[in-house]
């Protein structure tokens, strides 16, 4: 029987709601010591094409329906060109170019660029409490990511630590780049499930998107994996197998069905969840800043998928002391039109 998420029960499900994240963000410190014994577009290529064999295998073994229109054939193929090439592509890339944390507040920021669109195509109310709970979390991502020093200078009005001239060409661009393409295929599933099973769908795209990468490696890259250990091919499986088959399988079949807003928020875990796992097996340390960061994200969390809930019990109270309700706390219980 097919599992049914959609959003009169999305919340029921707490573990499988968060397992992409967790699973994303104990891939970052799987790969952490293998990056540099590989190249970014073969490595963003082996992420995606063997997790789509995958993503396909379970659709088979699992009775998902294999037909796809050509209406769908055209979707996943937009689906893998912005959400496979585009984001591990630019992924690959900005790891090379960019510190690790400051390259995931880039990128986990992608929920605001979510919330944008879910909201003008799909009439998500984000309200009062929704809109709070996003800066949270991009204020508590920034204090995770961003090296306290840069913080600590940006009080003090010094921003000698930003190179402007160097912005055209430096790994936030491009991770920003992810970013936003990861945003835009999160909307596109809404679009491509129309058409074609999720998983299914999940699966091609990796694959689609996935072989431009090992063919543009082929031609400018060398040395892909000769000089990969043992313990970073185990990295490698473990990145290809949880961090891109089971965790976006996950992640796009729930998006699929539920509130974009709501699942999207559930990004600012990943770097959550690969600070402490950094510090229990590779004993990275955070700082008191980087713990604040982890209870606003936390907060920003709450926030989010509570809003509902928060906005009418303010209305209720506001309504029994005789106030008039404030235009924002007006929430209808649905957050998201049928599709």
């Amino acid at each position: 029987m097919a599992l049914n998420l959609s959003k009169s029960n999305f919340s029921q499900f707490p573990l499988v709601l968060i397992a992409p994240f967790f699973l994303w963000g104990t891939a970052m410190v799987a790969m952490k010591g293998v990056i540099p014994q590989t190249t970014p577009l073969f490595l963003g290529g082996l992420r995606l094409v063997p997790a789509g064999l995958l993503v396909l295998l379970f659709g088979l073994l699992s009775g998902r329906d294999r037909h796809i229109s050509w209406q769908g054939w055209l979707w996943i193929g937009l689906f893998a060109l912005v959400d496979g090439l585009m984001f591990q592509g630019f992924l690959a890339e900005g790891l090379v170019k960019t510190g690790a944390g400051l390259g995931s507040v880039m990128i986990d920021s992608q929920p605001l660029a979510v919330a944008l669109l879910s909201s003008w195509l799909f009439g998500e109310v984000i309200g009062f409490w929704g809109w709070l709970g996003l800066g949270f979390g991009i204020l508590g991502i920034s204090l995770i990511g961003i090296p306290d020093a840069w913080i600590l200078a940006l009080f003090q009005g010094d921003l000698s630590f930003f190179q402007w001239e160097n912005l055209g060409i430096s790994g936030e661009v491009l991770m920003l780049g992810a970013s936003l393409s990861m945003a835009v295929g999160t909307i596109l599933i809404r679009y491509v499930s129309r058409h074609a099973d999720p998983v299914m769908a999940t699966g091609w795209h990796m694959i689609l998107g996935g072989i431009p990468l090992f063919i543009a490696s082929d031609q400018l890259e060398t040395l892909q994996w000769q000089f990969v250990s043992t313990s970073g091919w185990w990295a490698l499986a473990y990145a290809t197998i949880f961090g891109s088959a089971i965790a976006y399988g996950l992640f796009f079949y729930l998006a699929s069905e539920g509130n974009l807003t709501s699942l999207s928020a559930l990004t600012f875990l990943t770097p959550v969840f690969a600070l402490i796992f950094g510090n229990v097996l590779l004993n990275e340390k955070l700082s008191p800043l980087q713990w604040v960061g982890v209870g606003l994200t936390l907060v920003s969390i709450y926030l989010i998928n509570q809003r509902e809930k928060i906005a009418a019990w303010f209305s209720q109270a506001e309504a029994a002391a005789g106030v008039g309700t404030p235009q924002d706390s007006k929430i209808p219980v649905e957050s998201s039109k049928q599709n």
